[in-house]
């Protein structure tokens, strides 16, 4: 196991450079729209109306993803606009994205069907994160702490980065990128049974803020790469996965106690 070798970033055709983060994230994107497509059907939404979903948020998604990694990473401007560095962050694109919902909603002069767009979007949008995470392995990011005992020093429970960029000098570091793709796996598992079995709205994108925030909550604490709010200890992107398990928690206590008094006043 302690011969495990260093990924390849990418590979090249008639002599450009293609990284296998950008492919593998293109193709969580075409995979996202798609699956979107089919469970719209269920709440009586039609595919082109997701099509122009996606042309909306997709590039919002990338701009919120990009000035959140600008805004906490201390990024010049300068530099902004050098993607080639990478320089992504998932919850930026998430915010991104909810700002494009909104805007397709007023698009179509109908508030009415935004929580049904986020039930819709959320299966797509953990599986998305789980295969981005992938992309992030290969990229040799968001990963976690070193791992200094020889004993865990193997692969997939760490990973092999290099220390400095061109250095030729490997740290072994937890695996963070692949615990979370895993665990946001699992998540699309149980976001999309209850997206089919739940009838009552917005409990799939209360189960996906609590899933998605309490995974990236822990995780994000063995994070050895964490953005910061200024020079504090403060993660920022667990700050706002706990924000995300609190929302989603108190969504799913509202809709219990609702369905509880439901009962009782139906039986009385």
């Amino acid at each position: 196991m302690k011969s495990y070798s260093i990924p390849p970033s990418g590979f090249t055709i008639f002599g450009f450079e293609i990284a296998f983060y950008g492919v593998i994230i293109s193709f969580a994107m075409l995979l996202g729209i798609i699956i979107a497509c089919v469970l719209a059907k269920r709440r009586g939404i039609k595919s082109d109306d997701i099509i122009l979903l996606a042309i909306i948020c997709l590039p919002l998604a990338i701009i919120g993803a990009r000035l959140y990694y600008f805004i906490f990473y201390g990024v010049s401007f300068k530099e902004f606009f050098n993607f080639k560095d990478g320089g992504l962050a998932i919850l930026g694109g998430v915010i991104g994205g909810i700002v494009g919902v909104l805007i397709f909603c007023a698009i179509k002069r109908n508030f009415k069907i935004l929580i049904d767009i986020f039930d819709i979007c959320v299966p797509a949008l953990i599986l998305g994160q789980a295969i981005g995470r992938v992309g992030c392995f290969f990229s040799q990011c968001c990963y976690g702490s070193v791992v200094t005992n020889p004993d865990l020093q193997w692969f997939p429970f760490a990973m092999k980065v290099e220390t400095y960029v061109g250095s030729g000098v490997y740290t072994w570091r937890l695996a963070t990128n692949l615990y979370e793709s895993l665990w946001n796996l699992v998540g699309f598992a149980l976001i999309l049974i209850v997206f089919l079995k739940c009838k009552q709205k917005v409990i799939p994108t209360a189960t996906y803020l609590v899933w998605y925030g309490l995974g990236r909550a822990i995780i994000e604490g063995i994070r050895g790469d964490s953005l910061f709010i200024g020079n504090s200890n403060v993660r920022v992107s667990q700050m706002v996965s706990i924000l995300m398990l609190i929302i989603g928690a108190s969504i799913l206590i509202y809709k219990l106690i609702r369905s509880i008094l439901k009962r009782k006043q139906k039986n009385s």
